[in-house]
């Protein structure tokens, strides 16, 4: 039991950094719906990175903001890299409607305007649009 503990420990002090689920190798051409799983996780595993994004908004820049902020970029561009392959219309909606959210949930209105556009669902463009209001302006 001692061991799992220092290999956590090891990992929390050590130098490296960690392996983040949208640095993972794909093995393309990978499926539609595989693709749409991995922006949900992307989408996930950065939300908390978005939080702290846009808690930042208005401070001076420091590491913390800078890593947080570099780590939230990376995993949008990765999952918006994946969901225009995605060929199934619902499903890259779908898709790109999370990346939405986490744009939204970095305060990267911007960016989440012009994904917003992208997604031609006219059910979903309105779901997403009760959902953040803000994307109306």
């Amino acid at each position: 039991m001692l061991e799992g503990i220092q290999g956590g420990a090891m990992w929390w002090f050590s130098k490296d950094k960690r392996e983040e689920v949208w640095d993972e190798a794909i093995q393309w051409p990978i499926g539609d719906i595989e693709a749409a799983h991995k922006i949900r996780d992307i989408c996930r595993s950065a939300t908390d990175s978005a939080e702290k994004v846009a808690a930042f908004t208005g401070r001076p820049d420091n590491k913390k903001h800078q890593y947080e902020s570099e780590r939230y970029e990376h995993a949008a561009k990765t999952a918006m890299e994946i969901a225009i392959k995605i060929s199934d219309d619902l499903l890259r909606d779908s898709s790109v409607r999370q990346i939405v959210n986490l744009c939204v949930t970095a305060n990267n209105l911007r960016t989440a305007r012009v994904l917003f556009r992208a997604i031609q669902a006219v059910s979903m463009r309105e779901d997403v649009l009760n959902e953040h209001p803000i994307l109306r302006e």
